[in-house]
């Protein structure tokens, strides 16, 4: 397969060697519209929005994952493997599972626990739970504190299922998990089988322990934090 994919009409160069991924296209239209500079519509197959622009005079792309692994699956793999991307920083929502966290707060996953089987293809049939990348996180933690934005760093739950009918996430709360969201581990997959570098930054979103909950709306336009630090080392 070549470009362009049947997910991407880009044309190779049209991405940075560093895109931002954000879950919804309409936060991927919002980061373009606010913090980059000539920012060019490079994609919009599927209404899954990518844009290449310039943040402080650096070229940074950003393009929307769809919900779950399969879809970022299918993006990363892509831009990884055709585009020549080499970084990817997804930069979406979770739910708090750690009662220690608030609405709002940022978190980097260290590593992704998962109950997909995304990771069979790669011939490993254990348990797995793939990391970040040290190079990236360090970065991030760096700017955090420059920026003077709490990041709580740890292990994260990457579910296949969002209304999900088995047990509460009392036991990943038992080992330190921080926050559960739907995209990590498939990302830190794909980067680990490419030899490339990945790094999810997330905003807790709701908490399901007590329904606090924050609008689409506010999903959209209000992780100001979480995107800064991405855009400050992409």
């Amino acid at each position: 397969m070549g470009i362009p994919t049947p997910h991407n009409t880009a044309k190779y160069g049209d991405f940075a060697p560093t895109v931002l991924m954000p879950g919804d296209p309409l936060r991927s239209k919002f980061i373009a519209e606010h913090f980059l500079t000539d920012a060019v519509l490079v994609n919009n197959v599927r209404g899954v929005q990518g844009y290449t622009g310039l943040y402080n005079g650096k070229r940074v792309s950003v393009m929307a994952s769809g919900m779950g692994m399969p879809s970022i699956g299918i993006y990363s793999y892509e831009l990884y493997h055709f585009y020549g991307v080499e970084n990817i920083i997804r930069i979406g929502s979770a739910g708090m599972i750690s009662q220690s966290l608030k609405v709002g707060s940022v978190v980097a996953a260290m590593s992704a626990y998962t109950n997909s089987a995304f990771g069979r293809q790669y011939g490993f049939d254990g348990q797995l739970a793939p990391a970040c990348s040290f190079e990236l996180l360090e970065k991030a933690v760096a700017e955090a504190r420059k920026l003077n934005v709490p990041m709580a760093v740890g292990s994260i739950f990457s579910s296949d299922t969002f209304y999900a009918e088995g047990p509460s996430n009392a036991a990943l709360s038992n080992l330190g998990v921080l926050a559960v969201e739907m995209e990590a581990a498939a990302l830190y997959l794909n980067a680990a089988a490419a030899g490339k570098k990945a790094l999810a930054l997330l905003t807790i979103s709701d908490n399901p322990a007590t329904g606090e909950g924050l609008t689409a709306q506010q999903r959209q336009e209000t992780f100001t934090d979480m995107m800064k630090i991405a855009l400050e080392i992409a």
